[in-house]
């Protein structure tokens, strides 16, 4: 068996992607897309060596872009074989993917009225809504804990990943030449404490274990001192009628941050005020939130029992349209703003980043994983000024980074996490982490069980 990286290794955070290979089948586990500006975004490409045909089914462990956006390229070339995932990965996947390909759309209708007329060649999307549209034909829908025959020779189990809704780790069982061999991908792995989310489960054993790597060198702020800092900038933004704009992942992070405002207003901590979803993305997944009540945590059972309900429209105001987005530029405070992109390379953030960052009163609340090269990281790093739109703006607003927000295991609990299998004394390999903290995780792998963690780069084989 040999199992090829397509993505997040070497040092880079997104594009995941594996191609499994025994005697008898071939399988991807994820496809994602690379974030994080354009040095990133050239890889997204189909890589090569990889043959469509060949491809017997596809794994995903969640919906983020970074592991499901170059599948609608697969589909564009021809795969029609199954696509397995939980529920909810699927439905997500399609919101995610549907609005990336009306992205490509538009930056290349955008891109092309401007350099056509210098008789430069057109530039294509990677895929179509059409594409993504498709890929519903040949979901498969599958159940946690329940092992799934899925190629020749491979059964698959997925496990609870606790990062987003729908997520999952995947135990591969592969039988090959009268043998059988055990491969886990961990996919993102989420932290203990993690609200809506169920904690995530675990394996007892593995052959060979793809790790994520994204926070391998430190742990996270305590979630009580994050949500501390977070009311405090709520009650700053309350009495000084300013305005709080939050770059968001609009599946997770936009429902985390509005469950916490919903907490907030309900115990009347802070006299409630207007929260702005400016995500029409964020608006669709509520509705995949809202139906999947039964599989959120133990403290959101409690909540709604109490009669606060986050999930319905109590507690924010939608924005779903480009009108109602302008809008909000004439808004006076206090008053808070979520949009995307996460990272802050497009979307509807970049607009109000433009009218807001070189306002002293207004806030910035930066709470997710920013990939270097992105705006979302320059913010985070404290530049003085940053570019948008094709002009240079002086950073005045006030700029809050509350990495305990993250859907991602910090150091203690991806040991954690590991250590319920580590006795097995699997094969390790690090990917989906930059250089410094994957060295620092495998580190702490050796210190801890004495196994030696494997560091790949893009296009390395792992022969098992």
């Amino acid at each position: 068996m040999r199992i090829k990286i397509f993505g997040a290794a070497g040092g880079e955070v997104t594009g995941s992607a594996y191609l499994v290979q025994s005697d008898s089948a071939s399988i991807l586990v994820d496809m994602g897309m690379f974030q994080g500006g354009k040095a990133s975004e050239v890889k997204n490409k189909i890589p090569p060596g990889l043959s469509i045909k060949k491809i017997d089914a596809i794994l995903l462990t969640h919906g983020h872009l970074d592991h499901t956006g170059r599948l609608p390229m697969l589909i564009k070339m021809g795969y029609k074989n199954p696509i397995y995932g939980t529920e909810q990965t699927h439905e997500l996947t399609q919101i995610i993917l549907q609005d990336s390909a009306r992205l490509q759309a538009g930056d290349a209708m955008r891109h092309n009225r401007k350099f056509l007329r210098k008789g430069e060649p057109p530039k294509e999307s990677l895929y179509s809504i059409e594409h993504v549209e498709f890929m519903q034909e040949l979901n498969r829908s599958i159940t946690l804990d329940k092992p799934v025959p899925v190629a020749k020779g491979i059964t698959a189990r997925w496990i609870e990943a606790g990062h987003m809704l729908g997520s999952g780790s995947i135990e591969l069982t592969v039988e090959e030449r009268g043998k059988k061999k055990v491969v886990v991908f961990s996919g993102d792995l989420g932290p203990v404490n993690f609200p809506l989310l169920k904690t995530f489960s675990h394996f007892s054993k593995a052959d060979v274990i793809f790790m994520e790597s994204t926070y391998g060198d430190r742990d996270h702020r305590p979630y009580d001192e994050t949500l501390k800092e977070f009311k405090a900038i709520v009650e700053l933004v309350a009495k000084s009628s300013g305005k709080v704009l939050v770059p968001c992942f609009a599946i997770g992070r936009a429902q985390q941050i509005i469950y916490h405002m919903a907490e907030i207003f309900s115990r009347k901590e802070v006299k409630q005020f207007p929260v702005y979803l400016d995500s029409p993305m964020a608006l669709k997944a509520f509705d995949v939130y809202k139906d999947s009540q039964n599989l959120l945590d133990s403290d959101y059972q409690e909540l709604k029992r109490r009669g606060v309900f986050p999930m319905d429209k109590t507690f924010f105001i939608p924005s779903p349209t480009g009108e109602t987005s302008k809008a909000l530029n004439d808004l006076k405070g206090p008053c808070m703003i979520l949009a995307g992109a996460g990272m802050c390379n497009g979307g509807r953030i970049l607009h109000h980043l433009f009218r807001n960052l070189e306002d002293p009163k207004a806030h910035v609340m930066i709470v997710g994983f920013q990939s270097a090269g992105s705006i979302g990281r320059r913010l985070v790093e404290k530049v003085p000024t940053i570019s948008i739109f094709g002009k240079v703006l002086k950073v005045k607003a006030n700029i809050h980074t509350l990495g305990g927000f993250s859907a991602h295991a910090g150091q203690t609990d991806l040991l954690k996490w590991l250590s319920y299998v580590a006795p097995s004394k699997p094969k390790i390999i690090l990917t989906h982490g930059e250089d410094g903290p994957r060295q620092a995780l495998a580190a702490c792998i050796n210190r801890d069980f004495k196994i030696k963690a494997v560091l790949p780069r893009i296009g390395d084989v792992i022969e098992v």
